[in-house]
């Protein structure tokens, strides 16, 4: 089955691949003749995984795949949450992105966050599945690894006892909140 990437994230579309191309044919919205962009106006994850995962498969008249993710860490109250990839402000940079968190995190000790991810695979005929995944750590006081990407060098993996900026890409996918998300989602398929 075809199925849509709702996203321009290169970085997310090849985790879906890697999560999902033994089950569904990934394609990009490139690959599809679409190029849209949705704005994330909602306050939930769900809210904009749903949003987008619809806007692109009415635009394609596929099944379309969207992911909604971000960092929440205790001590912020769970920011910075659905905001994460523009906590810094516009346009999303990884390195403003990462920069502000370390300010706001100055002198704080107790560094526990979790990464977050709800997925929203939305079909044609307006029906839609809902997978939700999350994954524990802390945030250090400096990145350490170069892969991955967005908060990844900052989060250290409980599981992994390494930042997923310090993970291989198989290793982050077998622990990572999307991989969890999918995992939870193709439950519900099968």
């Amino acid at each position: 089955m075809k199925l849509v990437a709702a996203t321009n994230n290169h970085n997310k579309v090849s985790e879906f691949r890697a999560l999902l191309g033994e089950t569904f044919d990934v394609v990009t919205m490139r690959d599809v003749g679409v190029a849209i962009e949705v704005d994330e106006t909602e306050t939930t994850f769900f809210g904009n995984a749903l949003l987008k995962a619809k806007a692109v498969s009415e635009a394609t008249g596929l099944a379309a795949l969207a992911d909604d993710s971000g960092l929440e860490v205790d001590a912020l109250d769970d920011a910075p949450g659905v905001y994460s990839a523009r906590y810094a402000g516009e346009p999303c940079d990884d390195a403003a992105n990462n920069a502000k968190l370390l300010k706001e995190l100055e002198g704080v000790s107790e560094r526990t966050a979790r990464f977050v991810s709800v997925v929203v695979l939305y079909r044609p005929d307006g029906s839609y599945e809902v997978g939700e995944g999350s994954v524990e750590g802390k945030i250090l006081n400096a990145p350490r690894g170069t892969g991955g990407f967005g908060y990844d060098p900052l989060f250290f993996s409980t599981e992994l006892k390494k930042t997923f900026g310090e993970a291989s890409p198989a290793e982050k996918n077998a622990v990572s909140h999307r991989a969890r998300a999918i995992a939870d989602l193709s439950k519900k398929l099968s």
